[in-house]
């Protein structure tokens, strides 16, 4: 089955419309993550900055990103998405230390699973799965480069240059 020019042009502009909803989506949620990390004072230490120094690092590669098109700027913002979700789990794992502490201080006696089930549950602080919220943006940010026509672009340059035509 063959693909007309129509249906492809068709294609592109679905996959340009979902590629646009999920930056849109990621755009939101790093102004939003930003601002709440930053009025929550996530910066006493130099592991509270990480997530904040991603976001913004996320945010000017997609600025240069949109200045230059380019297949470089796809891979920088692909692997600032990979170190949002590497910095998502090392962050749930940094929450549920710190209240596993917190709870150890209330109740020394806590222990194994019934210590893990304090830990992960209540609203007290740190909570322990916000930092999945970078997990999620970064899988998001990544859906947004999946098959990204700059690297399409990259890659048929690539080939044209390989074969010599």
């Amino acid at each position: 089955m063959n693909a007309t020019p129509t249906k492809s042009r068709g294609h592109a502009a679905t996959l340009a419309a979902i590629r646009g909803i999920l930056l849109a989506i990621f755009l939101l949620g790093a102004l939003g993550t930003g601002a709440e990390l930053l009025l929550l004072g996530h910066t006493e230490d130099r592991w509270q900055w990480v997530p904040l120094l991603l976001l913004s690092l996320s945010l000017v590669a997609l600025v240069v990103h949109a200045a230059l098109r380019r297949a470089a700027t796809v891979r920088v913002f692909q692997v600032t998405m990979i170190l949002f979700v590497i910095s998502g789990f090392v962050g749930v794992w940094l929450h549920y230390q710190g209240k596993v502490e917190f709870k150890l201080e209330a109740n020394p006696a806590l222990a194994g699973l019934e210590l893990f089930w304090e830990a992960i549950k209540g609203a007290a602080v740190p909570p322990v799965l916000a930092p999945g919220m970078m997990i999620q943006m970064g899988l998001l940010g990544l859906a947004y480069t999946y098959r990204h026509p700059a690297l399409a672009a990259a890659t048929e340059k690539t080939e044209f240059t390989n074969t010599g035509e």
